[in-house]
């Protein structure tokens, strides 16, 4: 048997060092926490995409009573930008979280369901995603979704 190695790497730096179009990125999905309906969990999450046009959508998780009917910031807002603008790639994608009073000191990543639809978007348009997790600690820089998912399952899967 052989053992293999799957690493990833991100680049981490100070919200303060980012470049301008991101650091609104980031202030947008910290917004967004604010408009959560969290009433069970109180982890708020807000999520912003940047589309190659410069055009920004955004959204918020969305909970239910019966769990599995919610819906992650992360999905809600790349699903609500796919259907506005079908046609125009995702260059990056913010996600910042907020519970007990303040936003949380490290980075929160993405559940496995919206790393798979992240995956799909960036597939879908065969560019990659650059992803940022805000932390009040400094943000993770993702270069593309594929650092996020390893041996992803991809249409490729089902040939």
């Amino acid at each position: 048997m052989e053992k293999k190695i799957i690493s990833t790497s991100f680049s981490f730096c100070h919200y303060e060092e980012l470049p301008t179009e991101y650091r609104q990125l980031i202030d947008n999905a910290k917004q967004q926490t604010k408009k959560s309906y969290s009433p069970y969990s109180g982890f708020s999450v807000g999520a912003a995409v940047l589309l190659e046009n410069g055009e920004v959508f955004s959204g918020s998780n969305q909970e239910n009573a019966a769990y599995p009917s919610g819906l992650c910031a992360e999905r809600t807002t790349l699903f609500y930008a796919n259907a506005q603008r079908p046609k125009i790639p995702v260059k990056a994608l913010a996600i910042a979280a907020f519970t007990k009073g303040a936003f949380l000191n490290e980075p929160i990543a993405p559940c496995g369901a919206c790393r798979q639809v992240l995956l799909e978007t960036e597939n879908r348009f065969a560019k990659p995603i650059q992803i940022l997790l805000y932390g009040e600690e400094g943000v993770f820089i993702i270069d593309s979704v594929k650092d996020l998912l390893p041996l992803s399952f991809t249409k490729e899967s089902m040939a």
